[in-house]
């Protein structure tokens, strides 16, 4: 990877004056760069030793790009290199689209996150529970509540991923896992199947991940009348000009499209050409019907890091405004009541997750920074007290590294106002 930052930001043709998001020196930014070099000898070596096949990092500050590289591969067997513009699967870093889709419609007057499910999807007016019994099995129950939109906006509705007590049925249905590329039917379809399996917890009782926000994109397919995709790209893709993110690519743009790799036994390999979790997927070839609203989605760096300095502008960028400020207000604090399982000093806001105390969180960043990640080994999150956005995107299903938790700390270490 070059030690030079990127001087040109290429995705919108040419430099624009305003609101938007482009290069400049890290220094007026109080960013150190040589510090911020640090990055690229850090992810130049994991490349080095095969740990990552390559990927791409922006890291905007004051709504200004400091830091905009890519490194590595894209394709490894061709020897193609990585570029800034390449596209990945962003899987569920589509939540948060999404989540702000449902905050959309509730300024619109169209639903009111305190609303019951079944008001939009009646399937779900009686849910289930799986609960354990002493023979090592389980009982189904009726659930204490319904389920709200608010519950699914913080993915405290219950609803896994279909591997929990009763994975047996969830299977038997044909719906576990994220992915839905492969599926023929809308998503509504897969969704109300979902309503008579038994969830994983009663309604509001904990943190369990899994299909909340899939079930949210079928809500705004009821709400709005418009495909998933119709609508994200009505009041939001377009608006915010994010002309590289999509549920399915456009063939002309095939070329963009970043290599999966698995990780195994250390070592990567590339993922085997099919329309499936864990390998290449159905996002050039397949149906293009069912759009996931939990994991769908396609983008760019460049393309995320607008759409998070939106949230960081409060609603708005380049003249558009998205959202209110109250709105955003909303999503971005802790709305969990009990301890949330996955990382000390976390909760969840509105579609990510929120730090509310540093200490127990253990790595540097802020109190009130939200973020959240992809199954493909993407990752971002925002800093309203530092005005400091990160999106990092590669590609690697499954995989163990460190390389996360390397960023954040060298991310905040270039921080030297």
């Amino acid at each position: 990877m070059k030690k030079q930052l990127l001087i040109a930001f290429l995705a919108f043709g040419a430099i624009a004056s305003g609101q938007k998001l482009v290069i400049e020196n890290p220094e007026n930014l109080g960013i150190s760069s040589e510090r911020l070099a640090r990055i690229s000898d850090t992810f130049d070596e994991y490349v080095a030793k095969q740990q990552l096949p390559g990927g791409v990092i922006l890291v905007a500050r004051n709504g200004k790009i400091a830091y905009h590289q890519a490194f590595g591969k894209s394709d490894r067997e061709n020897n193609q290199a990585m570029t800034t513009d390449h596209i990945f699967r962003i899987a569920s870093q589509t939540k948060a689209l999404v989540s702000v889709g449902i905050m959309i419609l509730q300024e619109e007057g169209r639903l009111l996150i305190s609303d019951p499910l079944s008001k939009y999807i009646p399937e779900f007016k009686n849910t289930t529970v799986a609960l354990a019994d002493d023979q090592n099995g389980y009982t189904v129950e009726k659930a204490n509540r319904e389920i709200t939109l608010r519950d699914l906006l913080t993915h405290t509705a219950g609803i896994g991923y279909g591997y929990g007590l009763a994975a047996d049925q969830w299977a038997a249905a044909d719906i576990q896992g994220w992915y839905f590329a492969h599926r023929d039917v809308p998503v509504l379809e897969t969704i109300k199947k979902m309503a008579s399996l038994p969830n994983e917890a009663q309604p509001g009782e904990k943190f369990v991940y899994g299909y909340n926000t899939d079930i949210l994109g079928a809500v705004i397919e009821v709400v709005s009348g418009q495909t998933l995709n119709a609508f994200l790209q009505q009041k939001i893709l377009t608006p915010l000009g994010m002309k590289d993110t999509h549920f399915y690519l456009p063939p002309s743009k095939a070329q963009r499209l970043a290599v999966v790799y698995n990780q195994e036994n250390g070592q990567l390999k590339r993922a085997p050409d099919k329309g499936t979790m864990n390998a290449q997927g159905h996002y050039l070839n397949g149906p293009r019907v069912s759009f996931s609203g939990g994991a769908g989605l396609l983008s760019t760096a460049t393309d995320y890091a607008i759409f998070l300095q939106m949230l960081l502008n409060g609603g708005s960028y380049d003249g558009q405004r998205i959202l209110s400020r109250k709105s955003v207000e909303l999503m971005t604090v802790n709305h969990l009541n009990f301890p949330y399982s996955w990382s000390p000093g976390t909760g969840f806001g509105l579609g990510f997750s929120i730090t509310t105390d540093l200490g127990l969180s253990g790595a540097p960043g802020s109190v009130g920074a939200f973020g959240w990640g992809g199954a493909y080994h993407s990752v971002y999150w925002a800093d309203p007290q530092e005005d400091l956005l990160v999106v990092y995107f590669t590609q690697v299903i499954p995989i163990t590294l460190d390389d996360h938790s390397k960023l954040r700390a060298l991310v905040y270490q270039a921080l030297v106002d």
